[in-house]
């Protein structure tokens, strides 16, 4: 079974965007489902180079800490986009992300737009709960356990008031 193993913290600035490389706009729905799952769909288009837009199909369940099983697959674009017309409704997030590496890791920044435009966050996938990392002179706050900051909770119910 698949893990993610992740934190994520409020940006402070913008001092990232110097590093950044591999923009991605990408658009995720989610479906209406039980609330230990999560059902997500998410198309995504490389802003530079020749890459083809991809689609994926995720499947999150209930976190147990920093851990949460996932499991994720490859699906033909066109079919994302149906599903995130005809089943997401308005539970949507938009997002351009940009990969950042500090130190020994790969930080990922995603600058949202759309309904939720100026909240910028960045995650950072880990290998074990317990792994250190060095924090970038750029981050901000950790939201890692606040559920607010879930994309399906912004999806579902906008902006947190604190920003």
């Amino acid at each position: 079974m698949a893990h993610e193993i992740e934190r994520k913290f409020l940006v402070a600035d913008d001092t990232w965007r110097s590093a950044a490389v591999e923009p991605v706009d990408m658009k995720q729905g989610y479906f209406d489902t039980a609330d230990e799952v999560t059902v997500r769909v998410r198309t995504r288009k490389p802003i530079r180079g020749d890459q083809q837009p991809r689609a994926t199909l995720c499947i999150k369940g209930r976190a147990e800490g920093l851990t949460r099983p996932e499991f994720e697959y490859e699906v033909p674009f066109d079919d994302a986009s149906a599903m995130l017309e005809l089943f997401c409704d308005e539970r949507i997030v938009e997002k351009t992300r940009f990969h950042v590496t500090h130190d020994d890791h790969l930080w990922e920044i995603d600058a949202f737009g759309g309904t939720h435009d100026g909240l910028v966050v960045a995650e950072v996938e880990l290998e074990s709960e317990g792994e250190a990392i060095s924090r970038p002179p750029w981050l901000g706050s950790e939201v890692t356990d606040d559920p607010a900051y879930l994309n399906e909770v912004l999806a579902n119910e906008g902006l947190p008031v604190r920003q």
